[in-house]
């Protein structure tokens, strides 16, 4: 690689080769990339936001694929669905311990370990304009941003947390989770 500045074309070139190479690298352990993404989202969803709309909006994908990729899940016995005690017509998914198990074994976390051997300045460097990136586009693309509650302006904190947004007292487990309600704190 060049030690000159990179040309924003042969950046976007690197970046799209590196994201399908990820992307391939998700065709492991019998799992395609659709399913790893549910898998992933899942780990990291609150209570309110582990639902297929959810996961699609998270995802960027159709209903049909979020639907399909459901089902693959269920039937490898990584997923199952739960109904919602508060609304009959709504499901909670909820990853099994052997999807749960299957986590560990995420292509992804290669690219973490890489990630952690950048150094501490260039990692951070590179979180913020990956960050940026992707504030952009999601904007550009008019897609729900989701986010936790620290950083979420519904959050009421307290000795009973709460979020605005549902109009429900939180657990400690939502709040570091990611939430489909989330609206981000603007700076003033």
């Amino acid at each position: 690689m060049s030690s000159q500045s990179d040309k924003p074309g042969q950046t976007r070139e690197r970046l799209e080769r590196l994201a399908r190479l990820i992307r391939g690298a998700g065709n492991a352990e019998g799992l395609v990339p659709a399913q790893w993404d549910v898998l992933r989202y899942l780990a990291r969803a609150n209570r309110f936001s582990n639902s297929p709309r959810a996961a699609a909006h998270y995802l960027g994908a159709t209903k049909g694929t979020i639907s399909q990729t459901i089902q693959a899940l269920q039937r490898k016995g990584l997923l199952r669905s739960l109904g919602r005690a508060d609304d009959a017509r709504s499901v909670a998914l909820e990853l099994t311990e052997a999807g749960v198990a299957m986590l560990e074994k995420d292509p992804l976390n290669a690219l973490a370990g890489a990630l952690d051997e950048l150094g501490d300045k260039t990692a951070k460097r590179f979180h913020k304009a990956v960050s940026s990136l992707l504030e952009g586009e999601i904007a550009r693309q008019d897609m729900p941003v989701f986010g936790v509650c620290e950083g979420c302006s519904l959050f009421l904190r307290g000795d009973q947390p709460a979020c605005a947004g549902f109009a429900l007292r939180l657990e400690a487990r939502d709040i570091g989770r990611l939430c489909q309600k989330f609206r981000p704190i603007r700076d003033k």
